[in-house]
């Protein structure tokens, strides 16, 4: 079965590269750096002390939950380097964002395509003395690859849905194999655990997921705060991280909603190559709408007559939560599986999701019975639900103080996924 799945990977490499071409229209970072996709990488990186500790984050919300890892395993092991890996250009970019403070100690690069032979050129240049993978991402020919080589893999923050796990069964033995070579899963929770067992990984701990030990940059807040001053007093309702086919149901129901006067809805899609066609959504609507990359200007601000601010810009999450006084998540009107409610939680923000949270199941779960979250049936029971928080302010505030303490009580994470490193010094 692996070498059929290498046979495929080979046969497909055309197309996928075509594609890569192909988003690069809309994302010109996808026809960056295509030598690292293929192994192929110029003068080896100046790694100045003995350890190299390789740590996979696939894109933008596995880059920002690896932030407490990534730092906590630079304060531990003061003489080594992170080599981080992506697969999207929105993923570096977010890297670099975050971690371009720590200089040479940090390279980034993207993770070569799961064939042997481009697996073993990036192993050979970066020699990593362990391979630390994000949430779900199983690679067979890396993972088998790794056990080759004595490199030990760690699947950090782990979560497995259901329908995650039906999957991965379908390629039986190959991804039971690859399970097996994982030396040790830190999972997020219980359900996580189990049915990671049930795929044969040996070691298996439940540590909690460390997107609660996100520490928010006081440079981030700080700019939620002056965004807040450009937008004014007004009530805002931020909708976060929005997929396709969630933001016509919301601009739908926004217009017809009973809300607060000159309340202003905040619309930030996942991915960035949509910011043109959701602007375009919204002015075929009749609605005002302003960028937020227009209020880069010294003394701009949100005009009194704009409904939408469409957050067009990377990177910036955390202040867009500062900004709102009441957070719903994207992903989660459409069965999508929703997205993290982490962080909004953790700044205090009363936070609404839809019916499909099974991305973030426990998570979800905690936060409702808490009594830190709520969740909505539609894109109209939404509007509902944000007017009533956004006019009774006694409401909103009990229920982001109950955000916050959901999201204090989680913390720790971090430290016990290090406890579980083998020696690496």
């Amino acid at each position: 079965m692996l070498r059929f799945y290498t046979l495929m990977w080979w046969l497909a490499l055309p197309l996928v590269l075509a594609r890569l071409w192909l988003r690069g229209r809309q994302e010109p970072g996808y026809r960056q750096h295509w030598g690292e996709r293929l192994g192929i990488y110029g003068r080896r990186a100046a790694n100045d002390g003995p350890l190299t500790i390789w740590v996979h984050a696939v894109s933008v919300g596995e880059t920002r939950a690896s932030e407490p890892l990534v730092e906590a395993l630079l304060k531990q092991y003061p003489h080594s380097r992170i080599v981080l890996t992506h697969m999207t250009p929105t993923g570096r970019a977010t890297g670099k964002s975050l971690f371009g403070k720590h200089g040479a100690r940090l390279v980034q690069s993207y993770l070569p395509y799961d064939i042997p032979s481009l697996v073993q050129r990036f192993i050979r240049h970066f020699e990593p003395r362990i391979c630390i993978l994000m949430e779900t991402e199983v690679w067979p020919n890396l993972i088998a690859e790794c056990g080759r080589r004595k490199v030990p893999v760690m699947l950090a923050n782990a979560r497995l849905s259901e329908r995650s796990l039906r999957k991965a069964q379908r390629f039986g033995r190959m991804m039971r194999n690859a399970a097996a070579g994982i030396s040790h899963v830190a999972a997020q929770t219980e359900a996580d655990a189990e049915r990671i067992r049930s795929l044969g990984a040996p070691k298996v701990d439940v540590t909690g997921s460390i997107k609660f030990d996100v520490v928010v940059p006081p440079a981030v807040l700080a700019l939620g705060a002056r965004l807040r001053q450009q937008i004014g007093l007004r009530p805002v309702l931020l909708c976060a991280s929005t997929r396709e086919g969630e933001e016509e149901l919301i601009l739908d129901a926004a217009r017809t909603a009973a809300m607060p006067d000159g309340w202003l809805l905040l619309l930030v899609p996942r991915h960035p190559q949509r910011f043109d066609a959701v602007d375009a959504m919204v002015r075929g609507r009749g609605l005002s709408v302003q960028r937020r990359s227009a209020l880069e200007t010294p003394g701009a601000l949100v005009a009194a007559e704009t409904q939408v601010l469409l957050g067009d810009s990377m990177g910036e999450m955390f202040a867009y939560y500062a900004a709102c006084d009441v957070a719903f998540i994207g992903g989660s009107l459409q069965p999508l599986g929703g997205q993290n409610l982490i962080e909004p939680a953790a700044l205090g923000k009363p936070v609404l999701v839809g019916q499909h949270t099974f991305n973030f199941a426990q998570a979800t779960e905690d936060a409702l019975a808490a009594g830190g979250a709520q969740r909505v049936a539609s894109a109209d029971d939404l509007m509902r639900t944000a007017a009533a928080l956004l006019q009774d302010a006694t409401a909103r505030e009990t229920m982001g103080a109950n955000a916050l303490a959901f999201a204090n009580q989680h913390r720790g994470a971090t430290a016990r996924t290090i406890a579980l490193l083998p020696p690496l010094a």
